[in-house]
């Protein structure tokens, strides 16, 4: 035994703390001791006192004691947890903004309305989930659409939740996961795009032309002729086999449009009240109109 180790009395008193915390931690393998004492009391080194204010120092961030030992002796960098932990955080005051605000939408609305509300709003829980939409969009693509744009799809017609919501937000959402689940569980086909014969083709050219809309809407330009509506034509005619002709665009332009049954139109308008970027449903609305007025123009 060493003339620096310390006995569990000297190592509380100069890390400004008390025997039975000293013991709680030591317990838990977070101090190390040097040795017993000839009476079997616990001895430990020079080390400890720097050690142990590490220890109540993380534990006052909230660290947890295996998370401290990861730090402390099994090659975790403080830098690592210091990034987890905000991860944690982050996602906890993300949970408390929605809370509040799910608790608004109740207060603001009629006594109808709150149970209405209630309703709609348990079924997303705090914080919500998107696994239903995710779902819906994953039963609406076309079988023989490819995995990678499958999921393309879906993370872009999927609206994330807000981080800090106003109350009539967490509403929209929650309507548009009841009218998701409402849609799954009925028939699809009515909501259904008109199958390609080369899916691939043709949702690879509408990202396309869904991005050149971006760009036409940013310049100010109004729904008509231009490279937008050339690629999303194009994609059509592509993935159909055939040649972009005046013909082919007014049998497009015939078609129903699938963004705007019912079903769909109601679902990207609420989208649009969750996000400050234009939806998928907003650039194939800015096409169509696009397409009748070029057909119209001859």
């Amino acid at each position: 035994m060493s003339s620096d180790d310390m006995s569990i009395g000297e190592l509380a008193a100069q890390a400004r703390t008390t025997v039975k915390t000293v013991r709680f931690y030591s317990d838990r393998g977070l101090l190390p001791e040097t040795a017993r004492s000839d009476g079997g009391h616990r001895r430990y080194g020079a080390d400890a006192p720097g050690r142990l204010r590490t220890i109540r120092s993380l534990r006052s961030l909230g660290v947890s004691v295996p998370e401290i030992a990861r730090v402390l002796d099994r090659g975790d960098t403080l830098e690592e947890l210091v990034a987890r932990r905000l991860d944690d955080v982050g996602g906890r005051l993300a949970a408390l903004r929605w809370r509040e605000a799910a608790l608004r939408a109740l207060q603001e609305g009629t006594a109808q309305e709150r149970a209405a509300h209630l309703a709609l709003i348990g079924e997303i829980g705090v914080p919500p989930s998107t696994a239903a939409l995710a779902h819906f969009w994953r039963r609406l693509l076309p079988v023989r659409l490819s995995a990678r744009l499958r999921t393309a799809v879906v993370d872009a017609a999927v609206p994330q939740p807000p981080p800090d919501p106003e109350p009539e937000q967490v509403l929209a959402l929650a309507r548009l996961h009841a009218l998701a689940v409402e849609a799954t569980d009925r028939c699809l086909a009515a909501h259904r795009p008109a199958t390609a014969v080369h899916p691939d083709l043709l949702y690879d050219g509408l990202h396309e032309a869904y991005a050149l809309v971006e760009t036409a809407r940013r310049s100010g330009g109004a729904p008509g002729p231009g490279e937008a509506l050339d690629a999303y034509v194009a994609a059509h005619a592509r993935a159909e086999g055939t040649r972009d002709t005046p013909a082919f665009r007014r049998a497009l332009g015939a078609r129903p449009d699938a963004a705007g049954h019912p079903v769909m139109a109601r679902y990207w308008e609420l989208a649009g009240r969750l996000t400050p970027e234009p939806t998928l449903g907003a650039a194939d609305r800015w096409l169509r109109e696009a397409l009748t007025a070029a057909t119209a123009a001859g």
